[in-house]
């Protein structure tokens, strides 16, 4: 009779304990990326690995996916991004970890797949300069190194006995996974934090508007309020003010070290620092901004006093060929936006290079250091932020960021009007309704509301601003006890009424009647 003897367990490549090895890839790709983040801070803030992937991921979406996002998760998108991106990272360095319970050879190949990502994320962007290389460059090192050292002593307390030298090795082993995460996330917070004196050059914008002596706009009336508790006050804050854009992180720039060049078809070229900006004539303008994006009764409209300089006058000098039709802007993170031409050098357009709002200096969220401000054509062709070069060339030429992804080439506002008040529930009686309509750049000229698609009736016209802003209105409504809709439509400064066609927001802007549904008690 034979036996067959189990084969003797060797301590050459001993098991590591799962948790333990879903430690190690967690850990080692967290030093990853914040040895990254810390090279980026230095030397590149753009080519953080973590952000530059998310960029990337940004640029290469569908339009559907990216008009879902909006529409699901509102402006909260990119930290929804920036989330599952961290959970999907996450199981990813986990599961490598996993998968190197015996060898390394597994870990090593995810944690390497996630460096040669952020490298190809990082080439990939439209303000690629080779010094962008250093940051994913430095992730691939410290992951792997990471990733191997703690793998090696993970399997030296395998081996040990559970008493004596094990003990010392297992105390090692837990300090030094702590101590390396503890790194990772120091390093991520100041690769964040270096350089970034971004406050300080508001502080002192902001006391240099106040200093300056520029042409200020004319005071809102208090007539140009709807007047009724919960309607949209007329002058949007900063903090309220709406923000789309594709940026996942802030471009972080100070006003010393911004310039505009302004070149192309022009006869001259220039380029402007923010010095030259200030010995300018400086402008106030209340002015509407609204997103292409803005679904019919939609959020991503608002109002503010900007503060800037003439774009037509900076375009007059640098003397514009009449063969160019387009204005392409690009922002310092690499976004492009096309203007036409002839807008621009409208006399009464009043496009703005703006450097502030409401009296202080652009919050970077919304273009500190500068930004493109054009009254009557929504943000996607005219409202380039961190703008930091003019091209001055043809449509047919050169395409810009949007253009790329179906939209259409132009971008003029449509006549539009939203119900702010009520929303929901109401006393049943005499309603009131107030909300707000735009027709940019040439104003409102009526606004009408309806009950159950009955007859339309006449709103009551706040005080007008200007062509470039929005107009108030209220009307006072019968609703009987039940359940209701609201109807509100505008017309323009010349009796031209809005559609009521339903369009989708592609490729230029969403059309039709906003619709409240209320019940009434």
């Amino acid at each position: 009779m034979t036996t067959t003897a189990e084969p003797e367990a060797t301590t050459a490549d001993p098991v590591l304990g799962r948790p333990f090895a879903a430690l190690t890839g967690l850990v080692a790709v967290a030093a990853a990326i914040g040895a990254g983040q810390l090279v980026a801070g230095l030397l590149s803030p753009a080519s953080g690995p973590f952000i530059a992937v998310g960029d990337a991921a940004v640029r290469v979406s569908p339009q559907w996916l990216v008009e879902f996002a909006k529409g699901a998760f509102g402006t909260a998108d990119k930290p929804v991004l920036l989330v599952g991106m961290g959970v999907v990272i996450a199981a990813l360095a986990a599961a490598g970890g996993i998968a190197a319970r015996r060898t390394p050879g597994p870990g090593l190949v995810v944690v390497a797949g996630m460096g040669v990502l952020a490298a190809a994320a990082v080439l990939s962007s439209p303000t690629f300069a080779p010094l962008d290389l250093a940051a994913p460059g430095a992730s691939l090192v410290v992951g792997i190194t990471a990733f191997r050292r703690l793998h090696a002593l993970r399997q030296q307390v395998e081996q040990a006995p559970t008493e004596g030298a094990g003990v010392s090795r297992r105390r090692v082993l837990v300090g030094s996974t702590a101590a390396l995460g503890v790194g990772a996330v120091a390093a991520t917070g100041i690769g964040a934090w270096v350089g970034r004196d971004v406050a300080g050059s508001r502080d002192e914008v902001t006391a240099a508007l106040a200093r300056a002596g520029y042409e200020r706009a004319p005071a809102v009336p208090a007539a140009a309020e709807a007047g009724v508790p919960g309607a949209t006050p007329f002058l949007t804050s900063n903090a309220d003010f709406y923000r789309i854009d594709a940026a996942l992180r802030v471009p972080q720039l100070t006003a010393s070290d911004w310039s505009l060049r302004i070149h192309g078809m022009v006869d001259r070229e220039l380029t402007l620092s923010f010095a030259d900006l200030l010995a300018r004539p400086l402008v106030e303008r209340t002015i509407t901004l609204l997103c292409v994006s803005n679904p019919v009764g939609g959020p991503y409209v608002s109002t503010t006093n900007f503060i800037g300089v003439d774009l037509r006058e900076v375009l007059l000098e640098a003397g514009v060929s009449p063969d160019a039709d387009q204005v392409l802007s690009t922002s310092s993170d690499g976004w492009t936006a096309g203007t036409p031409t002839g807008v621009l050098l409208e006399p009464d357009r009043g496009a703005l290079l703006a450097i502030g709002m409401n009296g202080e200096a652009l919050p970077p969220e919304h273009g500190f250091p500068v930004r493109m401000v054009v009254p009557g054509l929504y943000g996607y062709v005219s409202a380039t932020k961190w703008v930091t070069d003019l091209e001055v060339t043809t449509f047919a030429q050169r395409q810009a960021y949007w253009l790329q992804r179906g939209w259409s080439e132009k971008g003029p506002i449509k006549t539009q009007s939203r119900i702010d008040v009520p929303r929901s529930s109401v006393v049943a009686g005499r309603v009131t309704v107030a909300g707000t309509a735009w027709s940019q750049p040439i104003g409102i000229s009526a606004v009408e509301v309806r009950l159950d698609r009955g007859p339309w009736q006449p709103a009551t016209l706040a005080t007008e601003v200007g062509g470039d802003t929005w107009r108030m209105w209220r009307a006072e409504v019968d609703v009987p006890t039940g359940q209701h809709t609201l109807q509100v439509r505008a017309f323009d400064a010349n009796g031209v009424p809005q559609t009521p066609d339903v369009r989708d927001v592609v490729p230029d802007g969403a059309t039709g009647y906003h619709t409240v549904d209320i019940t009434a008690a």
